[in-house]
């Protein structure tokens, strides 16, 4: 009776529950949609605003560039702007107001000629003729020239076209790379992520919008859109309960709950959160909390097209996703799954209550009727099973009942026997599985002794790999010194001598004559003290290209030496010159550095000696230098560079630079050059920098990269602790 009331008032709770819960989750998801309906077109119109502002600006500017100039443009020109001492050309500061009309600054450096003038003049007019008008919308508005002028009406910075400095360049900035042709084949408008701007101290989003005739790109329109108002109404104007997020479909976050404006001076993306430590990202929390939104992240890129709410249900959740046209951001609402089910549980529990106090008094009905005629006989069970679980399995029940308990008196004896037998066999399993571990444990010692040995084997191949590297890169001027010698013995004049021994023999009769009255014999004299100077200057160079040789050779041994050592304990540190150390680098790669046509600039401050390995710092250095000689390959011969800096960089540490002006770095690549096997070079190998890197650590200083860009050079920094020999004494 109380099992069928029992289960009568489980089945009511559970139909209950589920029909609240599937009614909580329909009103749910017509709610999300609702919301994410309404925000997304209510957030976007600024972006779709600013859209439409820069298709009006472009038809201006395209209607202003046809049109032929109604006065000089030159005469024009030179009336409302002025050439700085600085270099600059910038609007004329006497008349004027950066609250009312645009700002133009022409970067130092730049050539005016007819058309760029006619240019800036016309984006100047359109920019003063739409740029009050669109400041209810944007917070300002202005045209880049590729060439570099910048003309901007933007009224809360209204001197800035007067105060950037003389180099101010602005196509280097994203909202002028989104227009140009490689990155924008269509071109079309164009959005760039969301930035904390550092001049206005704003969060903003900018718009491009290239304009080109005849294939040329002639200028980028530009607007920059506030976010600090939209990103507060994201974060506060939410459904209870649920909290909203932004991002782009790159992973790059834009709104976060934990996240202010001023955030966004950083990368936040939800892409490289496993890359970087926890205090570098605490909004992002822990662990769990970042895969939460790498989860997010996943499951609206892969969501189905026209679904605008989906289940995340590994973390119990709604996601309600829509999208700002324009920068085509993501806004996605997270809805925990608790906010429906909590309902439905509590119109469950009181069914449930309700239940469970009918079940309580049908059993109160039953206990006296239990214990009559079931608890007593059951107490000879109790004696039985605690027989039975003390080993003792021959126990004697009342197996001659007819009823119920005569049953369970019949299985509990039968239960008995077999639960003997099997306490039999599982110890004669035990005893199979003991030896099978035993056998087990012996494999996987085996196993652990062969990985020790792959282990071992690796790290000598990698050994094999930096020496063979090292070695490659003197043994390239031990070459070229040996072919230097080589071709100085050949250009010998050595037949001249026997020339002049064959004259001289053939008028060894009078020689006196000879040498004073013959035409030839007058020159032979002069002629020998030449041919000794020549020759004595052949044999200079000849040992100088030998001894060079001999101390490549020498370096080679360090080298394989310096290998060696990094499966032992290191050098012990000795007092080196660094400047004579970066004078042996140059000395090594000079052959090479000749070949090449390469300049190079000495910069070396004086410093006493400084204690540290001087053959691993000069394997590093060699490899700099030999790097910095390819990277110019691609530069015209009389503009080849290498310039070479040693000076202090604070109290205890010293700084050698290699820079070159070479083919540059892309900034994608900095982080990625000292991976081992990562190489640019079509005959690389990829261990140069990974070697040199490691042995910087082992000196207890760091090896850098940096570059401003393909085209711009490299440089490379090997930092070392610094304290005199003196010091360290």
């Amino acid at each position: 009776m109380g099992a069928r009331i029992g289960v009568i008032v489980a089945l009511t709770t559970l139909f209950s529950y589920l029909h609240i819960l599937n009614t909580q989750r329909g009103e749910a998801r017509v709610r999300l949609e609702r919301y994410i309906s309404e925000h997304s077109q209510r957030e976007q119109a600024i972006f779709l605003l600013a859209e439409d502002n820069q298709a009006i600006l472009k038809s201006a500017l395209v209607e202003r560039l046809s049109t032929r100039p109604s006065e000089d443009v030159s005469a024009r020109f030179d009336r409302l702007f002025v050439s700085l001492p600085d270099g600059t050309v910038r609007n004329r500061a006497e008349r004027f107001d950066g609250t009312r009309e645009p700002g133009v600054l022409v970067p130092r450096g730049v050539q005016l000629n007819a058309d760029l003038r006619r240019r800036i003049l016309a984006a100047y007019d359109v920019v003063a003729q739409f740029g009050p008008a669109f400041h209810t919308r944007v917070t300002n508005t202005y045209i880049t020239l590729p060439e570099g002028p910048l003309i901007i009406y933007w009224p809360e910075q209204p001197t800035f076209s007067l105060t950037s400095k003389p180099d101010f360049w602005s196509p280097q900035y994203e909202f002028f790379k989104v227009s140009r042709p490689e990155n924008n084949p269509e071109r079309k408008t164009a959005w760039t992520g969301a930035y904390f701007d550092p001049i206005s101290q704003e969060a903003m989003v900018s718009v491009s919008t290239p304009l080109d005739q005849e294939q040329r790109h002639l200028a980028t329109i530009s607007q920059d859109v506030l976010l600090a108002e939209m990103l507060d109404r994201i974060q506060k104007d939410t459904m209870p309960g649920a909290y909203n997020l932004v991002f782009r479909d790159d992973g790059l976050l834009i709104a976060h709950p934990k996240l202010t404006p001023n955030d966004l001076k950083g990368d936040h993306n939800i892409l490289d959160l496993a890359k970087r430590p926890e205090e570098e990202t605490p909004w992002a929390g822990s662990e769990k909390q970042r895969a939460h939104l790498r989860d997010i992240f996943e499951q609206v890129k892969n969501r189905p097209p026209g679904e605008s709410v989906v289940e995340l249900p590994e973390h119990k959740e709604f996601l309600a996703m829509g999208q700002f046209r324009g920068p085509n951001w993501n806004f996605v609402t997270i809805f925990p799954e608790r906010l429906v089910t909590k309902p439905a549980a509590q119109a469950a529990r009181y069914v449930l209550l309700l239940g469970s106090l009918s079940l309580l008094l049908e059993l109160v009905m039953m206990h006296w009727v239990l214990k009559q005629q079931i608890a007593l006989p059951l107490q000879s069970f109790t004696h039985a099973t605690d027989r039975v679980a003390s080993g003792d399995f021959n126990v004697e029940l009342d197996t001659t009942r007819q009823d119920e308990l005569g049953q369970l008196a019949r299985a509990f004896r039968l239960m008995a026997d077999k639960v003997q037998r099997r306490e039999e066999e599982l110890r004669q399993t035990n005893e199979s599985l003991e030896q099978r571990v035993e056998e087990r444990t012996r494999e996987l010692r085996d196993i652990h002794h062969q990985l020790v040995q792959t282990a071992r084997r690796a790290g000598m191949a990698e050994i094999a790999t930096n020496v063979l590297h090292n070695v490659g890169n003197v043994l390239t001027s031990v070459y070229t010194s040996a072919q230097l010698a080589k071709e100085r013995m050949g250009d010998m004049r050595l037949d001249h001598v026997g020339r002049v021994a064959s004259l001289l023999q053939e008028n060894q009769g009078d020689l006196t004559t000879f040498l004073t009255q013959d035409e030839r014999g007058r020159h032979v004299l002069p002629f020998l003290g030449k041919l000794g100077q020549n020759l004595v200057d052949d044999r200079e160079e000849i040992v100088s290209l030998l001894d060079d040789v001999g101390r490549y050779t020498e370096h080679i041994g360090d080298i394989v030496k310096v290998q060696q050592n990094f499966a032992r304990t290191p050098r012990v540190h000795e007092p080196v010159q660094l400047a004579e150390l970066v004078e042996d680098a140059l000395r090594i790669n000079s052959a090479g550095l000749a070949r090449h046509q390469v300049t190079v600039e000495r910069n070396l401050e004086p410093l006493p000696p400084v204690p540290t390995d001087k053959h691993k710092t000069l394997m590093i250095l060699v490899n700099l230098v030999s790097n910095a000689q390819y990277a110019l390959d691609g530069v015209a011969p009389d503009k080849r560079r290498l310039t070479v800096r040693l000076k202090r960089a604070g109290a205890d540490r010293v700084h050698i630079e290699v820079h070159d002006n070479g083919k540059g770095i892309e900034p994608e690549m900095l982080t990625r050059i000292f991976q081992y096997g990562f190489t640019t070079r079509e005959d690389g190998h990829g261990f140069g920098l990974h070697s040199s890197a490691l042995a910087a650590q082992e000196l207890g200083g760091a090896l850098t990269a940096h570059s401003d860009g393909p085209g711009r050079g490299a440089t490379f920094t090997l930092a070392l602790p610094y304290f005199a020999a003196q010091e360290a004494a």
